[in-house]
């Protein structure tokens, strides 16, 4: 029997489904006092298209009362709030839509409310950031379309795709605006240089002229 040879679209699948496989991010959560909460936030900053589906899941280990508190904030970098969650403890899911192309930051506080240091000090988190085709839930597509498995694939890998796609695009007009930029600075800054070269010149000839003219008036040439 012949060995079985991946095609090159089994290969971009996997490729694929691979780039969008992304694990959790881990960390721990310091508590502070609530007068600084402004300066011991932990954010986890990650770029988004516009219109574009994004489901945050946080996991927050403890429990209420146990003298800290867990609050989450998402926000882009134009100033638009899309989630704030009060006291986590354990799941906390955020579903929302992108309004632009934007940056946006899930930022953690821990803030101790009673007036005894809790020990542990921390609170453990787990954050998982799905976007795109990856915050879809395909198996419910799946069941509802009838989707065999295989087609499910095909459909999470076509959307993944034009994703790199826009993404791409996305990247090429912005590589289009700096060059433009830079063209027009670059024009700018040479007809400057011309200009203060030109002045400098008609600098030098008034001065020449001036202190002919001054010799000449003292009769010292």
């Amino acid at each position: 029997m012949a060995p079985l040879r991946s095609s090159p679209l089994q290969w971009l699948c996997s490729l694929l489904l691979l780039a969008s496989a992304a694990s959790a991010l881990k960390f721990e959560l310091p508590s502070h006092g609530g007068a600084e909460n402004h300066k011991k936030e932990r954010c986890i900053r990650n770029f988004v298209g516009q219109e574009t589906l994004v489901v945050v899941t946080a996991t927050v280990d403890g429990y209420k009362g146990d003298g800290m508190t867990v609050n989450i904030h998402i926000r882009d970098a134009l100033g638009n709030d899309y989630a704030k969650a009060k006291d986590v403890v354990g799941e906390s899911r955020s579903v929302f839509t992108s309004h632009a192309d934007a940056a946006f930051d899930v930022c953690f506080e821990n803030i101790q409310t009673g007036t005894r240091r809790p020990n542990p000090s921390f609170r453990h988190v787990e954050l998982d950031i799905d976007i795109g085709a990856d915050a879809k839930d395909w198996s419910a597509i799946q069941a509802t379309e009838k989707l065999k498995p295989v087609e499910a694939d095909l459909r999470r890998i076509e959307e993944l795709t034009a994703e790199i796609v826009r993404e791409m695009d996305y990247l090429r007009t912005r590589e289009q605006k700096l060059r433009d930029t830079n063209e027009s600075t670059n024009t700018r800054v040479k007809w400057f240089g011309i200009g203060t070269t030109w002045l400098l010149i008609g600098l030098w000839g008034w001065q020449i002229m001036y202190l002919r003219a001054y010799f000449r008036s003292k009769h010292l040439i």
